[in-house]
Formats: structure tokens, C-alpha cells, sequence
């Protein structure tokens, strides 16, 4: 399997890195972007597995991380996988399969996720072999790197989530679409950091921060600013109208979740930075 590199991006995850690598064949080269200055991770990664480079890297967001590990990859293809995602790596064969029936011509391939509300995270019809759809989840996701460059890398303005639905949306107008493959099948553990409880509650609220924060900047590039604005105005006021009752509620954990969305929206309805850090 010489096509194939694996990228994995780390945060306050090495229970769940060492128990994902040591199910990737050793013939695969993988690549992790540690993001959380963990030196220890990187010596015992690289001491023990040989297929596998671990790079420290300054925590700028998921989209800088996946750009950095793009430019030290040599393989035609690489498969940028969240360490949480439950994976069979023979499904390699079948991602390498669909992408010479497609003849190279496409965004990104993903897989069919189980056990997720469709509502949230959309899917082809799953009774069909494979199909187009408007983006590839971020989390599993094969991506042709000439393609990549063609279409250029993910916007380093996003700290995290809707890179991959911008890179998608991107790569549609450029002429290049993206599809599902229903054979192949992952699931999500969904704990892809390690956080003791209260700083598992911080962390909830800077990722609902950053959620917003995103979705509004994607807005911004997809619909423009008059549009945007006309969508998210009516949400800035029922999150404020949330807060006021929280308030009156006493409910400290739901005041913050929205005081922490309100944050994150003005910011980035005021065109600054995806700023706020763990």
C-alpha cells in the first residue's frame, strides 16, 4: 500500500492515538500533527513504529495542521482520519477501487457513517453502491493530493469544523464533485480528546465557540455578507433571548454554553479571527 498516506491530527488524545495506530498495517505511512506540544507522544510514536512520522506543531486549528501534513506527504492520496473513527484499513483497497472507477475526477471520497442522525450529518441513499454528495465528513475523508493543489488547501481562517464543508463547496465550483462510497461503512466513538470533567466542560463550550464562529464565516463565503447577516440575525437574538432566561433560571452550564455562542458569533460576524484557544 505505497498510494496511501494517513494523516491524523491530535489534541489531548494519546490513549486514543496508540490505540488507533496500532490497528494501521506497518506498510501504510501515516503522518500525525501533535497540536498539543506532547514531545513524549512523538518519541514513543516514532520508537516504536517506523511507518509512522509524528510532527509538534504550534495548535493553529485543524485546517493549518492538515495543510502542514499535505506538504510532507509523497503518495498520490491521502486519508485524513480522525483517531476516534472505528476503521477497517482493508477498506484502503476499496477507496483505491472507486478512485480509478471515477478516473481520478473528484473533490473527496468518505464513507458511509453509522449510528448518526441524518438530520445533522447528511447521506446519500444508503441501498445505492456510491453517489454524489455536497461534502465529505472531515473526520474520514480521501482526497487525490494533485486534486488538492488544484483546488488549494483548506482556509487556515477555520480553527475547526466546516474546513471540509469549504474545501467541498470550493471544489463544486471549480468542477470537481464529491462522493460517498456506501461499501465502505465507519463509525464515530466520538472522543477524540482526553479531558478530565471540568476542563471537559471548557473545552464544550470553546468547540461550541468555534462552531459558530465557523458556520457563520463559511456562510460568509458561500452566501455573502447581506444574505449572511439576513440568516443570522434572527439567530443572534434567540441566543440572546436564551441567555436572558438562563439568567433569570439560574442555569449556570446552559448561560455559559450560550454566552460562549453569543462570543463566537459577534467575533466572527465582526470579521475577527477564530482566536480563542484551549
Amino acid at each position: 500500500m505505497n498510494e496511501i498516506t494517513i494523516i491524523i491530527i491530535t489534541y489531548k488524545s494519546e490513549k486514543i492515538i496508540y490505540n488507533f495506530i496500532k490497528k494501521i498495517p506497518s506498510t501504510i505511512k501515516t503522518v500525525i500533527i501533535e497540536n498539543s506540544q506532547n514531545y513524549k507522544l512523538k518519541k514513543n510514536i516514532e520508537l516504536n513504529y517506523k511507518n509512522i512520522s509524528v510532527y509538534i506543531k504550534k495548535n493553529d486549528g485543524v485546517s493549518s495542521a492538515l495543510n502542514f501534513a499535505v506538504d510532507k506527504i509523497e503518495t498520490k492520496y491521502f486519508l485524513q482520519i480522525s483517531p476516534d473513527i472505528e476503521f477497517n484499513f482493508k477498506d484502503l483497497e476499496v477507496f483505491l477501487k472507486y478512485t480509478k472507477k471515477l478516473n481520478d475526477n473528484f473533490a473527496a471520497l468518505g464513507p458511509r457513517f453509522l449510528e448518526v442522525k441524518e438530520k445533522s450529518h447528511k447521506q446519500i441513499n444508503e441501498k445505492i453502491e456510491y453517489g454524489k454528495i455536497d461534502s465529505i465528513h472531515g473526520s474520514c475523508m480521501l482526497i487525490n493530493k494533485e486534486i488538492f493543489e488544484k483546488i488549494g488547501k483548506f482556509d487556515d481562517n477555520f480553527f475547526l469544523y466546516f474546513e471540509e464543508t469549504e474545501y467541498c463547496y470550493r471544489a463544486k465550483k471549480k468542477g470537481y464533485t464529491s462522493y460517498q462510497i456506501n461499501l465502505i461503512k465507519v463509525k464515530s466513538t466520538g472522543r477524540s480528546v482526553e479531558t478530565e470533567d471540568e476542563a471537559k466542560k471548557k473545552l464544550n463550550n470553546i468547540l461550541i465557540w468555534h462552531f459558530i464562529w465557523s458556520k457563520y464565516y463559511f456562510s460568509l463565503k458561500k452566501r455573502g455578507k447581506i444574505l449572511s447577516l439576513i440568516i443570522f440575525i434572527p439567530l443572534l437574538i434567540r441566543i440572546i433571548l436564551r441567555i436572558l432566561i438562563y439568567k433569570i433560571l439560574k442555569n449556570n452550564i446552559l448561560l455559559n454554553k450560550y454566552k460562549y455562542r453569543l462570543k463566537g458569533l459577534i467575533k466572527s460576524m465582526m470579521g475577527k479571527s477564530s482566536d480563542l484557544r484551549p
